[in-house]
């Protein structure tokens, strides 16, 4: 992950005690535990569709960036995959017809990788079981007010590099912002 930088300066200062880092490691083994729980079941139900996580990672950010596509170095780093372990997937994918490459005109030596009419569905047809269960996993046990805590809290974390093809709403059709509910 690249980090956006050293706090500002009017961040509040967290005290740095022996109890305050113990607090702060449990919390943390905590956030490793539900984020592990809900990717597992997230896991089950992409599988039940003939999808990993990482499949719908780069159909979902296929989607977003709209019907040029991504070159395979911007998908790589926006899925947070090498390019060799990318390129695997997409040859996997492309062999499933979900997703082609297309020549780039304006450098012959590159390629984009884009999403197909059937990675299209695929998509879909996905997106439609992860909000359901990310709804029961997440969402209704949390109400507004900390949903809102929690995406503050978030944000003052550091993120992973933004990713070509804009961030869009996770709803496979690069519609919303962020944060809203629907």
């Amino acid at each position: 992950m690249a980090c956006e930088g050293p706090l500002p300066r009017d961040a509040p200062r967290r005290r740095s005690g022996r109890s305050a880092r113990a607090r702060g490691l449990a919390v943390w083994e905590r956030f490793l535990e539900a984020y592990s729980a809900v990717s597992r079941e997230l896991e089950r139900d992409l599988s039940a569709h003939g999808l990993t996580a990482n499949d719908y990672a780069v159909l979902l950010r296929l989607r977003r960036a709209g019907p040029r596509g991504l070159r395979p170095a911007e998908l790589a780093r926006a899925v947070l995959l090498t390019r060799s372990g990318l390129t695997r997937l997409v040859d996997r994918l492309a062999t499933a017809g979900l997703v082609e490459r297309a020549e780039c005109p304006e450098d012959l030596r590159g390629s984009y990788v884009r999403l197909t009419a059937a990675g299209r569905t695929a998509l879909r047809r996905a997106y439609r079981t992860q909000r359901r269960r990310i709804d029961e996993l997440f969402v209704v046990r949390l109400d507004e007010a900390e949903l809102n805590a929690l995406g503050a809290l978030l944000d003052r974390l550091p993120r992973s590099e933004p990713a070509p093809g804009g961030r869009g709403a996770a709803d496979g059709r690069g519609e919303g912002s962020r944060g809203r509910r629907s």
